[in-house]
């Protein structure tokens, strides 16, 4: 009897498996390769948790991470340049740079009289020239017992606006842009109106000599200070 009790209390032990070294929780942790784990101790036997746990860890693989893509530079805008034979006029606005004098270097506007006024030397008159021949005027003025060796360089800021007038949206006075054509200056008045005329309308252009009508197609080019009289249909 005594030795049956003893016998039904005996139990083989199952099998034990020994926690991974600290060096593999690491390398879980931060991505590193696995260390070479040391053989589990085992009791008695090998059961199915220390498979599955080995299993676990032979299958575990390390991704590594994508290259970062960085998107190319935007290229910078490249400032409009205006034409270098452009007539200047009233209501053209420049901005004239004199080298070493921030006292003189500002934005003028081309008055009524076809002038600017700049301190030391007064008025200048700017209707009908280039910016190109203005600086050199200016040039030769400052030198004239002012600046030593000024040099001067005038660009259009702005240019004087155009005129958009008849069967349009918005008829009224526009600020004007370089290689406008009839057609856009039309678009910025809102389009035509339901009674418009829209094959041809009639343009006035004024300069030095002058000014000059003609009826012209919707491409025809525009210029500062120019008007557009867009007009009405019969049917």
């Amino acid at each position: 009897m005594t030795a049956l009790a003893l016998a039904g209390c005996m139990r083989r032990a199952g099998p034990v498996a020994a926690a991974p070294p600290p060096r593999d929780l690491d390398a879980m942790a931060y991505g590193g390769p696995p260390a070479p784990a040391p053989a589990p101790v085992v009791a008695a036997g090998s059961g199915g948790a220390l498979a599955a746990l080995r299993a676990g860890f032979s299958s575990r693989r390390v991704v590594a991470a994508a290259p970062a893509v960085y998107a190319a530079p935007m290229p910078m805008p490249v400032p409009v340049a205006y034409d270098a034979a452009y007539k200047l006029d009233a209501g053209d606005r420049l901005r004239i740079v004199i080298y070493g004098q921030e006292g003189l270097t500002n934005t003028y506007s081309i008055d009524a009289g076809g002038s600017i006024t700049l301190p030391l030397i007064g008025s200048v008159p700017a209707r009908g020239r280039t910016p190109a021949g203005l600086s050199a005027d200016i040039t030769a003025r400052l030198r004239n017992g002012y600046i030593r060796e000024p040099s001067v360089a005038v660009e259009i800021e702005a240019y004087r606006p155009f005129f958009i007038l008849g069967e349009v949206a918005a008829p009224g006075q526009y600020p004007y842009v370089p290689n406008m054509s009839v057609e856009s200056a039309v678009a910025i008045a809102g389009g035509f109106s339901p009674r418009a005329r829209r094959d041809r309308v009639t343009l006035t252009h004024t300069d030095g000599g002058g000014s000059v009508r003609a009826v012209v197609p919707l491409g025809t080019p525009i210029n500062p200070g120019d008007t557009v009289l867009v007009g009405e249909r019969w049917f």
